[in-house]
């Protein structure tokens, strides 16, 4: 049974997800605190964005517990912010960045009038300062570049109130430096607003500086933890099934001792692939 615990924003006991005949994820335990910030990482189909789906209730459960911000029911939901994979309807638009981001605030409401436009227009501004895009404001979102757009994208995922915020591969396709401006932010909101940021991605090492805990996925099952808990031969190889090795030089490589190479699942976490995007089978 899960108990309730004051103070974690994420805790769940046992979750399980069948995509397509196939199980993703497997009696998954996790408990997260708020204002943390947890790295995701596996490879292709581990069930990074499917677990990212569950917890926003667009993945079903077929079994296992969740309680999200204390609660189980699915008001807590309100206060997930997601930025996911592919790009929204009008990221890539002659759309101005504050319409773009203006179009996520309240989306269930209609009619909200002048006093209504007013208190958008002040949530747009403060998401807008939150990602320090403001000088962005008017510029179309076609004119931006890659980072400059991803940060637009986290802008709208927190223009309504969140505690939570989830990103879905937001570093994919972008330069280092642009890379550590998403990962400067995110430290950033966690620490200033206190929000609990998961973040997926395939390559550990930038991630290193920044996150609080990782949270590594393979077989169905997941260990979390520091870096030094998860990030070990031993913590891996009792994950994968088989004998693992962690190599530091300059970054984090994970090699196969018995034949010398890296395996494709854990290749991810020290080297820059090519990957096919999860979609629904991550």
């Amino acid at each position: 049974m899960l108990n309730a615990t004051p103070g974690w924003a994420i805790q769940a006991q046992g979750l399980r997800c069948v995509l397509g005949g196939h199980t993703v994820l497997d009696g998954l335990d996790l408990a997260i605190r708020p204002g943390q910030f947890v790295g995701v990482f596996g490879a292709n189909g581990a069930g990074k964005t499917t677990l990212l789906r569950a917890l926003l209730g667009l993945q079903p459960l077929q079994s296992g517990r969740l309680r999200l911000l204390g609660r189980e029911n699915l008001s807590a939901r309100a206060q997930i912010g997601y930025v996911s994979q592919r790009d929204p309807i009008g990221a890539d638009s002659f759309l101005r960045v504050r319409s773009f981001v203006g179009t996520a605030w309240q989306g269930e409401r209609w009619g909200l009038g002048l006093s209504g436009a007013r208190q958008r227009a002040q949530a747009v501004d403060a998401a807008l300062q939150a990602l320090e895009i403001e000088s962005l404001a008017e510029r179309g979102m076609d004119a931006l570049s890659g980072g400059q757009r991803q940060r637009a994208r986290i802008a709208q995922a927190l223009v309504n109130p969140v505690r939570i915020l989830l990103l879905d591969e937001p570093l994919s396709n972008l330069d280092p430096q642009a890379q550590q401006r998403i990962l400067l932010t995110a430290r950033r909101l966690c620490t200033e607003q206190g929000l609990t940021v998961l973040m997926t991605a395939h390559d550990i090492n930038p991630l290193l500086p920044h996150m609080d805990q990782v949270l590594y996925l393979a077989g169905g099952r997941g260990r979390l933890g520091t870096v030094d808990e998860v990030v070990n031969a031993a913590a891996l190889s009792a994950l994968y099934g088989l004998p693992m090795a962690v190599a530091r030089d300059g970054g984090y490589r994970f090699i196969h001792p018995a034949d010398g190479f890296m395996p494709e699942d854990a290749a991810h976490c020290g080297h820059d692939h090519g990957h096919a995007e999860e979609g629904e089978g991550g």
